[in-house]
């Protein structure tokens, strides 16, 4: 007799069949109706709309708290493309305003995807949590191919999306109309586009957008070029109240701009909900004291935030090297994680101590990069040692794609990785205030995800670093506000929200500080 496992395993083989042949999404004509409810029941497909499904994972759909919503959000990019491929096949794409967001680097899909395609039948089709797809019936389509960084979707041509674009798009979304006319390397695709089609009135737009944001040559070029061949081209900003100028002056990559920007952008409401920084401290010893003092709430936490199960018992005894590396602890994935999390914790006080010895500078890129490799490396390298980890593991920024449970923007890709963590650690040197060194050093850090795991534990070290170095003292976040926690961040990462992050933060520390001070005077 067949057993229900064997069954069940013969439904998902099923499913890799599909995939293998290159479908992510999977329609009721692909499975008989026991592989798919056998599937659904098993939670291996999730039925997005009538007769469409998107494969998930068990383990994803059973988290009581964000098990459906995670599953969606990581594979709504994979729907969408594989829902408009079999209705339209390559006949389809997203519209202009919404292709130059993505191109600008918004790792946000907007919740209702505007899709272009000849035959569509200007309908709404309703998507899971919120979503939807509305579909509009194009005359023409515009040039666009497939957009690896959004799994395929279908993004208009940069160019045909700056002649495309409404005006009003330059004063709704001023950031990413200021990126994308940043990306433009030069001005004879647009030139050609504009002459071909008697574009005026576009020329003028455009013309005074690149000279808002400082790329002047452009603009003159674009001018000269039409009314040198008898156009009358006026020349206005679209902008509503003048744009933050471009930070180079030749194209560069939209998620180091969009970077740039959001750092200038937030940091004002960061020092905004904090107090004054304190005097810098001076006495090593009594600053690692208190870090110390708060070493097993804040390894607790930390630890629990992140899933795993630990004990203030099991902390205290890696802390006094009282635990067996070679009995049971040693394939215990939480055991290493607590080692791990000690050995960083021991870097981090170093680092704050060669800082406070060199107080008249901030630690450049290079020492913050070299401080954060060691601290990743500490905290994976005991279960590399225990074999849970391949050494591959510990090799550095990540190779591949992540998703994060439950958020509605995705991490930026690999080579956007590469791009942005420099830049990152730039804006962190420069920057004078301690209060928005730690708090948009959290946030980008987690933004980025430049880590396959531990992205979270890392960018609490980075930021208590920068407090306490600043004038600020340690500050523990309680997993038992995990969620007020990951909504704060989800905020700032989705809507460009820092404010809730920023007031959460500082609420936290001036009640952790206002404590430590009523046990010291008792």
């Amino acid at each position: 007799m067949v057993t229900p496992n064997e069954k069940l395993a013969a439904s998902i083989e099923q499913i890799k069949v599909l995939q293998d042949k290159g479908l992510h999404v999977i329609r009721s004509r692909d499975l008989s109706r026991t592989h798919r409810e056998r599937l659904c029941k098993a939670g291996y497909i999730e039925e997005v709309i009538k007769g469409w499904y998107l494969p998930t994972r068990p383990d994803i759909a059973a988290d009581r708290l964000t098990g459906s919503t995670a599953a969606w959000f990581a594979g709504m990019r994979d729907f969408v493309v594989g829902y408009c491929d079999a209705r339209f096949g390559q006949n389809w794409h997203l519209s202009p305003d919404q292709s130059l967001l993505l191109r600008s680097g918004e790792r946000t899909l907007p919740r209702q995807l505007q899709i272009w395609a000849t035959a569509g039948n200007n309908q709404l089709v309703p998507l899971l949590h919120g979503c939807s797809l509305f579909i509009y019936r194009a005359p023409v389509l515009l040039p666009s191919w497939p957009d690896a960084e959004h799994q395929g979707i279908r993004l208009v041509t940069l160019t045909d999306a700056l002649m495309t674009v409404s005006p009003t798009f330059f004063t709704q979304q001023a950031l990413a109309a200021r990126i994308a006319l940043g990306m433009l390397d030069d001005t004879a695709a647009l030139l050609q586009k504009l002459l071909e089609g008697s574009h005026s009135v576009i020329a003028g737009r455009l013309a005074g957008a690149l000279r808002s944001v400082g790329r002047v040559d452009f603009a003159d070029s674009i001018t000269n070029t039409l009314r040198s061949v008898g156009y009358v081209v006026q020349e206005v900003s679209p902008f509503d109240t003048p744009p933050t100028p471009l930070f180079v002056g030749s194209p560069v990559s939209p998620h180091v701009q969009r970077l740039r920007f959001n750092w200038k952008n937030m940091r004002e409401a960061v020092i905004a909900a904090f107090p004054p920084p304190g005097a810098l401290p001076a006495d090593e010893a009594q600053t690692l004291r208190a870090i110390e003092d708060c070493y097993l709430a804040d390894a607790y936490h930390s630890l629990s935030i992140e899933g795993y199960h630990i004990t203030v018992d099991l902390i205290e005894r890696i802390r006094n090297g009282n635990w067996n590396p070679d009995g049971t602890d040693r394939e215990q994935r939480d055991t290493m994680a607590a080692k791990g999390y000690f050995e960083a914790h021991k870097l981090v006080k170093d680092f704050i101590v060669k800082t406070m010895q060199h107080q008249d500078e901030q630690p450049g890129p290079q020492q913050l990069r070299e401080a954060l490799s060691a601290w990743y490396l500490a905290l994976f390298s005991p279960g590399v040692q225990a074999g849970l980890l391949k050494p591959g593991d510990l090799a550095g920024w990540r190779e591949h794609q992540v998703f994060i449970r439950g958020a509605l923007h995705v991490p930026l890709s690999r080579e956007a990785v590469r791009d942005c963590m420099p830049v990152l650690f730039e804006l962190i040197e420069n920057e004078p205030h301690p209060a928005v060194r730690a708090v948009l050093g959290h946030f980008l850090f987690v933004f980025i995800h430049p880590y396959m795991d531990g992205n979270g534990r890392l960018a609490r070290f980075l930021m208590n670093a920068m407090l306490v170095t600043g004038g600020y003292a340690w500050t523990v976040i309680p997993v038992q506000q995990r969620s007020a926690y990951m909504q704060a961040l989800e905020r700032a990462s989705s809507y460009g929200e820092i404010e809730p992050f920023a007031r959460f933060v500082a609420q936290l520390g001036q009640d952790q500080a206002n404590k430590l001070d009523v046990i010291r005077s008792g």
